[in-house]
């Protein structure tokens, strides 16, 4: 097999690229507003409450039509996984692995279509949608090998007159939570690292974007996965989703998004339910405050660059964007100057016609960041930005906003937004740098720009984030080149698309044979 490489995200400078994603969506558009079921044991479900996924730059436009689950399809998709768990625990890696693979060539082959549709639902340009659907094949390749890897027999010490062997299992059923806005890469790694480590599990897609998940679905089922293993349940999350995380044949739970959510499942899946005869693990991606740290001796224009397109990159909605740019005084006016024009000079408009701002997610999103916007305006100085856009389709747009002379402990410094907000805070120091940048609850991702090696070094010890980057951006991880999760309220420090993260999903047996 050959040795794992990051799929190349597409250039869209490229005529053949941008004629063959136009068509894409032209034939997309033409499959809007139908229904799509819940696929459960292999069945087809139908539920009287529907879920409608809209378009957020023409919210007129029905995406799709899906099902709104309550309790009774939760129960049966529990036991759809369970009952397929008892054949697919002991199916080989090998084979695992390669349902996987098969899955990843076929999302090659279907690359523009799942582009165009998450361009579609959740308001994604052309580059974004690309890097999504490319990180999607990545943790199909990269975990189908770490599940060969994990396989293997595993090294132990030997022990005189004995023969000893440790191997790995899977855990049982488990429920997928995933997020919208990355909507297919992080639905695809979750699901996959769960189902190639012998697992079988509900999925439960964002009610913001289920028909990224009915893709995927609909792909392990072309290339064979057997029934039940993995079961589609677009569902009330207040209900179902309650219902399967507290369910006593529940293992285990992935989950990425808030920390307000994830805390919620973090407590409802430690207290043990009737039946119960494990502890729940729960892997949780939470939020983050991230910064970027502009040192006294930085390359201004790479600064300014980094945290522009961390900061406003898919309008801010990634748990690893830069939501405070932290400056030293010694460059703070000058480093404005610059961030000022930058930002003045993004376009907005419609994802499909690949502006680089879009709209946010839903009219929620849109309230909550104007909320927002309005407590900045009283916490600091409003540099550029700061209101809604008045579209004609009724899309969600919001200008990217920049608020300057924030203070660290101001709430727009301190709590998450998830929008295309971003404060600015000045710094005395590098050490007044790194305390403000550490002075948060969360601990994701963060960055240093400076030519300072001895600075860069303090950082990389004295920095607490789980991803740091050092003069270049805050968003954008690879899989396998940077491992993903975050510290403190960030989560439970996953590292997804890294080597350890199929191991949470597995268990470890020990086996010793007297000679």
């Amino acid at each position: 097999m050959k040795e794992f490489r990051n799929e190349p995200v597409l250039d869209f400078t490229n005529p053949t690229n941008l004629r063959k994603q136009r068509a894409a969506l032209e034939r997309v558009r033409t499959q809007f507003g139908k229904e799509y079921p819940n696929i459960v044991g292999g069945k087809k479900l139908l539920t009287e409450a529907k879920t409608i996924s809209r378009n957020p730059a023409h919210p007129n436009e029905v995406i799709g039509v899906f099902q709104k689950s309550g309790t009774e399809h939760a129960e049966q998709a529990i036991n759809a996984a369970l009952k397929a768990f008892e054949s697919w625990k002991n199916v080989p890696p090998k084979q695992r692995a390669q349902y996987l693979f098969k899955a990843a060539r076929e999302i090659r082959r279907r690359r523009f279509e799942i582009n165009a549709w998450m361009i579609s639902e959740v308001g994604k340009n052309y580059s974004e949608a690309d890097a999504d659907t490319c990180e999607a094949i990545d943790f199909l390749e990269f975990y189908g090998r770490e599940m060969l890897r994990y396989g293997q027999p595993q090294p132990v010490t030997p022990v005189p007159g004995e023969a000893n062997e440790l191997f790995y299992i899977p855990l049982g059923v488990g429920i997928i939570l995933p997020p919208w806005n990355f909507p297919f890469a992080i639905l695809v790694g979750m699901t996959s690292a769960a189902i190639v480590t012998g697992n079988t599990v509900v999925l439960k897609p964002s009610s913001d974007s289920p028909m990224m998940g009915w893709l995927f679905a609909d792909i392990m089922r072309s290339v064979g996965l057997p029934d039940g293993v993995l079961n589609f349940l677009v569902a009330s999350g207040a209900e179902a989703g309650d219902y399967l995380v507290a369910h006593p044949k529940t293992r285990f739970v992935a989950f990425t998004g808030s920390m307000e959510v994830g805390l919620h499942i973090n407590e409802l899946a430690a207290k043990p339910q009737p039946g119960q005869i494990w502890i729940k693990r729960v892997i949780a991606e939470m939020g983050g405050k991230d910064a970027i740290i502009v040192d006294s001796q930085a390359d201004l224009d790479a600064a300014v660059q980094g945290v522009v397109v961390s900061a406003f990159g898919f309008q801010g909605q990634k748990c690893s964007a830069c939501s405070r740019a932290i400056v030293d005084r010694a460059i703070y006016k000058e480093f404005v100057a610059k961030l000022r024009d930058a930002v003045a000079a993004l376009r907005i408009g419609p994802p499909e016609e690949n502006f680089p701002v879009g709209p946010v997610v839903n009219e929620r999103q849109k309230n909550t960041i104007l909320r927002y916007i309005e407590i900045g305006k009283q916490e600091g100085k409003l540099l550029i930005g700061g209101n809604a856009i008045d579209d004609p389709s009724g899309g969600y747009y919001i200008e990217p906003t920049v608020f300057i002379d924030v203070k660290p402990d101001a709430r727009i410094a301190q709590e998450e937004i998830f929008g295309p907000v971003l404060a600015v805070i000045k710094a005395r120091d590098f050490d007044d740098a790194l305390r403000i940048a550490n002075g948060t609850i969360y601990g994701l991702t963060g960055s240093v720009y400076s030519r300072n090696r001895q600075k860069l070094e303090r950082a990389r010890v004295e920095f607490h984030v789980g991803n740091l980057y050092l003069n270049r951006k805050c968003t954008g991880a690879l899989v396998g080149g940077h491992p993903f999760g975050g510290f403190n309220m960030s989560g439970t420090d996953s590292k997804a698309g890294g080597r350890d993260y199929l191991l949470l999903f597995l268990q470890a047996k020990s086996v010793s044979r007297k000679l």
